[in-house]
């Protein structure tokens, strides 16, 4: 087999998905994807747009702005027609798995050079934007437990996450994420996207919005749960809505030495996985547990790890269960530099982010370490896990 080695990830900074208050809210989705393409090609002079093979797009809600997004924001941004798209779903994975379907493209020598994006912009596309439920699947869910908030609730309770459990890792994970933008360590994936402030003023927008440099973790023991009387999860310990998008630039190994271009790591393994609906949020665990059977690898094994963090509820369970690091807050390789609690969740986004992240992680802090793995879940029970390793 071909080896598919990253040449290079890109994201916009993750905008506040509101229509005063959001960075981003004069900019469509497209035209957010239209930013990581041309910065792909601004750093990779000797990549041109007609090379690349295909362009791959994750997007969890393809409707409205979104419609088949992979292509149009391809097409809108004055990029060559010639060069086709495919724009996928599987919810919040949806850029995962354009990765390691590019990545296996080129590893079966179908293809030398492919861009594996994310994108989603939560304000103008909302959740469940048109979506029509099929009604047979009340045969056989509570029809009450498949919405996000309720299934973050079932899993604190099925996995015993207390409220104060769940506090503790939001703080960290904001804490985290402010100490890494500040010093510096976004920078190399983060590219400057002119937006507005709250006033509607231009607005270069270089870090992400939603990161809480302040807590009043007193405060935050006063909030109450939107989802279930007397619930344990709260806002500050969810996702919030948020609008993003991410590429990265992957290719033969072959073809990259060719070319003399730059890479440290490679694609070494994905899956995706199952999990019962209404408790989405552990789908991580099948998910990694089936890419350590596939590869015969264990947690001890592994250096960093990126686990999206759509409620900290979700994400302790799967840390604990796969006893992936401490069993709270602070880790010492899981979300080093923050999670999506601080970084934000653009749904589709998201799988692709976590790689770009991972990616600088290793290379920044982890240097020494074989491999990194990135994990997440997503709604109606699917999730994803990608297996990164150093390209010697």
């Amino acid at each position: 087999m071909e080896e598919a080695v990253f040449i290079d990830g890109v994201r916009t900074p993750n905008g506040r998905a509101h229509r005063e208050k959001g960075w981003f809210r004069k900019l469509r989705p497209d035209e957010l994807l239209t930013v990581v393409y041309q910065a792909i090609f601004d750093r990779n002079k000797k990549v041109k747009p007609g090379d690349i093979d295909a362009v791959l797009v994750g997007c969890a809600n393809i409707s409205g702005m979104q419609n088949d997004i992979g292509r149009l924001a391809w097409l809108a941004s004055g990029l060559p027609d010639s060069v086709p798209s495919n724009t996928m779903t599987n919810q919040c994975p949806s850029g995962m798995s354009a990765t390691m379907h590019a990545a296996r493209a080129i590893m079966t020598g179908q293809a030398d050079i492919m861009l594996a994006a994310g994108v989603e912009d939560m304000e103008k596309v909302p959740m469940a934007a048109n979506m029509d439920f099929p009604p047979r699947l009340l045969k056989y869910y509570n029809g009450a437990d498949l919405p996000m908030g309720p299934t973050a609730e079932k899993v604190a309770e099925m996995s015993n996450i207390s409220r104060e459990d769940m506090d503790n890792f939001a703080v960290w994970s904001n804490k985290k994420a402010a100490e890494a933008r500040n010093a510096g360590k976004f920078k190399n994936e983060i590219i400057p996207v002119l937006g507005v402030n709250d006033n509607g003023e231009e607005y270069l927008v270089e870090h992400d919005q939603w990161i809480r440099d302040k807590i009043d973790i007193d405060k935050m023991k006063t909030m109450t749960s939107p989802y279930k009387p007397n619930g344990r999860v709260t806002a500050a310990t969810s996702s919030p809505l948020t609008q993003g998008a991410a590429c990265l630039l992957l290719m033969s190994r072959g073809k990259a030495d060719e070319l003399g271009l730059e890479y440290h790591y490679k694609f070494n393994y994905g899956v995706l996985a199952g999990c019962d609906p209404t408790v989405m949020g552990i789908g991580p665990i099948p998910a990694v547990r089936k890419l350590f059977e596939k590869t015969g690898l264990t947690k001890d094994d592994i250096g960093p790890v990126e686990l999206n963090e759509a409620f900290a509820s979700q994400a302790l369970a799967c840390i604990r269960d796969l006893r992936l690091d401490n069993d709270n807050a602070p880790f010492k390789r899981v979300n080093v530099w923050g999670g999506a609690i601080a970084l934000g969740h653009p749904l589709g986004q998201s799988g692709a982010r976590l790689i770009v992240t991972l990616l600088n992680i290793m290379k920044a802090d982890f240097p020494n370490e074989k491999y990194g793995l990135a994990s997440l879940c997503g709604a109606f029970g699917n999730a994803a896990a990608c297996l990164i390793e150093k390209a010697k």
